[in-house]
């Protein structure tokens, strides 16, 4: 078994340094965000850092790094007040990944892949046609990570698509229903697959 300390990680070359963290804490959702800037240009991007902070009110959160370089999908959001996130299906992977290409703005991700926009209700930013699973969110909040100069994006949920396969009766969502796939890494796609499901864990007598 390979031990690292931390003397090791910081001589670490950069690309492995990147791999090596990126993928150790394990399998991570995959996310499209979807975001439109105030002249109209839609724009979309890959995210692997989205996680669930609360059912009540319903709010997620995701990982923006640092800006101290242009990131479009912030500026869109902050000006806009609104973003989509869509779930990622094993048919788009690639079109997903290249999203992560460093475009001008004025170029939408749309039109360098096969990924289709899809329009709904009155929400200005983009849903991803074919995506399963969908949400519109409304910006709250940011808090800003001083270790590593991230920010923690904070977003309300007001707008929740889901397909029906992917739906069961008591609220849970199967994702495997809906080929929905996760990220290793920086850059390996991957499709979990239900094992098994438990009741509420109570202690033992």
């Amino acid at each position: 078994m390979h031990h690292f300390q931390l003397k090791d990680l910081e001589k670490l070359p950069k690309i492995y340094r990147l791999n090596l963290m990126n993928s150790v804490t394990g399998y991570k959702s995959a996310h499209l965000i979807g975001t439109q800037s105030v002249e109209g240009k839609d724009n979309l991007a890959i995210f692997s850092s989205v996680v669930h902070l609360g059912s009540n009110p319903a709010l997620i959160g995701y990982i923006l790094r640092p800006t101290t370089v242009p990131r479009h999908t912030y500026s869109n959001m902050k000006a806009t007040g609104v973003f989509t996130l869509n779930s990622v299906t094993t048919k788009q992977i690639a079109d997903a990944h290249h999203t992560s290409a460093k475009y001008p703005e004025e170029i939408s991700e749309f039109d360098r892949t096969d990924l289709e926009v899809e329009r709904k209700e009155t929400w200005e930013a983009p849903f991803v046609k074919g995506s399963p699973i969908q949400m519109g969110c409304r910006y709250q909040n940011e808090y800003h990570i001083k270790e590593n100069d991230t920010l923690l994006i904070v977003g309300r949920i007001e707008h929740l698509y889901i397909s029906d396969p992917l739906l069961l009766e008591d609220g849970w969502v199967q994702l495997d229903h809906g080929d929905i796939v996760s990220i290793n890494g920086l850059d390996g796609y991957a499709k979990p697959q239900l094992l098994e499901r438990f009741a509420y864990a109570r202690p033992k007598s």
